[in-house]
């Protein structure tokens, strides 16, 4: 079974980001039919906001928003989390693919809640399994650990083979 290639081939698609590049653009990389870009992550908001409103691009959903943790292949100067924004618009069914180099520690970038509010879980989970903190969200806080986990299960350096059995109890029936 084979697949239609949907929306208008990369060249085109790479026309309309042109005016863009410069301001919010550090690079790109087209690798199997799909347009990654490395974007400005101090201006994350703003960025997506441009892709969501702008009628050249109408990159109306944000289809999923996850992180990489580069601790092994980390070159000189590159940080070791990138957020990426998997963006999909409705109106040319084109896809493109956002990542923000976050630093510090705890890693942070601004939340893009107020531009989608469907991130607010994508987030939540971001935070919980990397760490991440998204200044600005209107509730961060665990989503799929539970409240008294240490530690963050993506990261590459989280002590897998070192774990306890992990005793849930729900805290609310405990308390009865």
């Amino acid at each position: 079974m084979s697949f239609p290639i949907v929306g208008e081939p990369i060249e085109a698609i790479k026309e309309k980001l042109d005016i863009l590049y410069n301001e919010f653009v550090e690079r790109f990389v087209e690798f199997r039919g799909e347009l990654t870009l490395y974007v400005k992550p101090e201006r994350i908001v703003e960025i997506c906001r441009t892709f969501r409103d702008n009628n050249g691009l109408a990159y109306n959903m944000l289809a999923d928003l996850t992180a990489v943790d580069n601790l092994n292949n980390m070159r000189d100067g590159e940080p070791r989390f990138h957020v990426v924004y998997h963006l999909f618009s409705t109106v040319s069914k084109h896809r493109i693919r956002l990542k923000a180099p976050v630093v510090g520690e705890p890693p942070t970038i601004d939340s893009v809640t107020p531009v989608w509010c469907g991130a607010n879980w994508h987030e939540r989970e971001c935070f919980d399994m990397f760490g991440i903190v998204f200044r600005g969200h209107p509730d961060l806080r665990r989503i799929l650990m539970p409240e008294d986990w240490e530690g963050y299960p993506l990261r590459k350096d989280f002590p897998v083979a070192d774990q306890e059995p992990y005793e849930y109890i729900n805290k609310q029936l405990a308390d009865e």
